[in-house]
């Protein structure tokens, strides 16, 4: 399946190699995997908040920064995916600059 490429955005002829496929979709995976730990995190959160007890409120402040770490672990993941998706539209060279910045209008 290696070096199989598959279309992307609709009619626009942008298509991935398997591999960078495989590359986007693990990292949206592991980004996905955050988030929801995210959330549990935050309910936690709001739960201690709302006991007022004194162990709770203190076990936020490392809640808190565990919190902060996975938001800068995704912008990481998102910014290393955007700077991977246009390495690997450069090295397309069915594709130009324009289509790149052409917006599509609804009917």
């Amino acid at each position: 399946m290696e070096g199989d490429a598959y279309p992307v955005m609709g009619n626009g002829g942008i298509q991935l190699d398997g591999q960078v496929l495989q590359t986007f979709q693990k990292s949206f995976v592991e980004v996905e995997n955050i988030l929801d730990q995210n959330r549990m995190l935050i309910n936690e959160i709001n739960q201690n908040q709302e006991s007022k007890i004194p162990d709770n409120l203190s076990r936020n402040v490392g809640l808190i920064r565990e919190l902060n770490n996975n938001i800068k672990k995704v912008v990481h993941l998102y910014s290393d995916l955007s700077s991977n998706f246009t390495k690997s539209m450069e090295g397309d060279s069915r594709l130009d600059a324009k289509s790149l910045h052409k917006r599509t209008r609804p009917a």
